[in-house]
């Protein structure tokens, strides 16, 4: 009896969450638009996209990216999208994200927010202490997912990811550019046996933008 109790407060709560309203901390990289996918796949709804626009290309917190390549991936995602404009200095940035999360709750009515950290204390904790000071739920569904492994789901999902930047050892200019594939992975993992990189990047090894996945209503030219 005890255990059908259990099952049922953890049905019924499931789908109280799964009710929610959630905006996309969305930078346009792998990351962000799979832990948007994955949120999707559990039933919760997506509200909107919360990009941050900053001028630090070293910025601790986000990855540089315009405006324009975002708004194309918003289109194909039917989104609307919550823009922020931020010097990119340290911790004072996090400033500008409270604005314009604090934004999309006012005006839009999210519930929850959707984060794509996998392993950076720095970002995760941070962005945590803001819903908690808005009163969101923060959902982090890639936390300490191995690297490995993200990339393998990326291409059974059938996500088309570009390497639009790198810096670290072993990755040159002509990594850019390049569409994450097999081939691709093979060539990774070998970089990560020599040079022990991050190979899904997380150590900003490179960077990426998502020309298509299962949320876009058709691919990104």
């Amino acid at each position: 009896m005890l255990k059908n109790q259990e099952n049922f407060w953890h049905t019924k709560n499931r789908r109280i969450f799964a009710e929610m309203k959630l905006g996309i901390l969305f930078s346009g990289g792998k990351d962000s638009t799979y832990a948007a996918f994955l949120a999707k796949q559990e039933g919760y709804e997506l509200i909107c996209l919360i990009t941050i626009i900053s001028e630090n290309p070293d910025s601790y917190m986000f990855q540089q990216v315009s405006e324009g390549d975002i708004q194309k991936q918003a289109n194909s995602m039917q989104l609307p999208v919550v823009y922020q404009k931020t010097k990119g200095v340290k911790e004072k940035e996090l400033k500008d994200l409270e604005k314009a999360i604090k934004k999309a709750k006012e005006e839009l009515g999210i519930e929850g927010l959707v984060i794509g950290a996998l392993a950076s204390v720095y970002q995760a904790s941070r962005v945590q202490k803001i819903c908690d000071n808005l009163e969101l739920w923060c959902f982090n569904p890639l936390w300490q997912k191995d690297q490995f492994e993200l990339l393998d789901e990326l291409l059974k999902e059938k996500f088309k990811v570009k390497i639009v930047k790198v810096a670290a050892e072993g990755l040159d200019e002509s990594w850019v550019g390049k569409i994450i594939d097999k081939k691709v992975l093979v060539e990774l993992k070998k970089l990560y046996d020599k040079y022990k990189i991050n190979v899904a990047g997380e150590g900003g090894e490179f960077e990426t933008y998502v020309l298509n996945c299962p949320l876009f209503k058709k691919e990104i030219k």
